[in-house]
């Protein structure tokens, strides 16, 4: 895992894109084609507003996965994970290949569908966050290293669901869905390389055990220690609890 520790959330957000990009830029050099995992939420702000931005990228030839959406609730919620990434990915860049989860149709039968496309791809380029509880999508503590299928459903526990809401998703607790579709840890890890932002204070001691724990599915992102090719890019803020020796990259 390689640590780059910025200032403040937005020059994380500019290190974070321009890495994804080149990442882009390269694998399309290579075989003609990407395939990447978008994210969502407040931590990819900054991060996919770089990357919409980065030159000499030819989006027709990228295809794009969903990490994860909540179920039961329609695309025109402002919670959406499908709209925001209309709003701040689809809409701002000429993707043509992409793939949105459904989360108001069978959760069961939507990753289904969501898992036949994804077992005939290769992912290029995963653009993740780490939660406050340490979840890797909505791969909430205990996450299971061990499933085999790309999408599955989980139950959000409560420390993710108030998050939501700490970020003003929903207007109250009850709002926040229990069950979401998510990509599974050992699919994450099967990307060529991942590139994780995750800015704030609020996601120290997450960020701290993450990268100082063992690994253990008590703190999922700590499985990011394994994987060979692991950019985990920091403000201050979230970098704050790490043992000083950890942070090997400052910018």
């Amino acid at each position: 895992m390689h640590i780059v520790v910025s200032k403040d959330a937005g020059s994380l957000g500019e290190l974070a894109g321009q890495r994804a990009g080149e990442l882009i830029r390269a694998a399309l050099r290579e075989r003609g084609s990407a395939v990447i995992i978008l994210a969502t939420g407040t931590s990819q702000f900054a991060t996919l507003s770089r990357l919409i931005g980065e030159p000499d990228i030819d989006w027709r030839s990228v295809t794009m996965f969903h990490l994860d959406e909540y179920l039961g609730i329609p695309d025109t919620h402002p919670a959406s994970f499908r709209k925001y990434l209309i709003e701040r990915f689809i809409s701002k860049v000429p993707v043509e290949n992409y793939y949105l989860i459904d989360g108001e149709s069978d959760g069961s039968k939507e990753c289904d569908r969501l898992n036949n496309i994804m077992m005939q791809n290769k992912v290029d380029v995963a653009l993740v966050g780490i939660g406050e509880n340490g979840h890797l999508a909505f791969n909430d503590p205990p996450a299971d290293f061990e499933t085999d299928k790309p999408y599955i459903v989980v139950k959000l526990d409560e420390m993710c669901r108030k998050q939501q809401l700490g970020e003003g998703w929903f207007p109250s607790i009850d709002d926040v869905p229990r069950y979401a579709i998510s990509m599974s840890i050992k699919q994450i890890m099967k990307s060529r390389h991942i590139v994780c932002s995750v800015p704030d204070e609020r996601k120290s001691m997450a960020v701290k055990n993450c990268v100082e724990q063992q690994v253990n599915n008590m703190f999922p992102a700590s499985i990011l220690q394994l994987h060979p090719h692991c950019f985990l890019f920091l403000d201050a803020a979230s970098a704050s609890r790490l043992s000083p020796e950890r942070a090997n990259s400052l910018t």
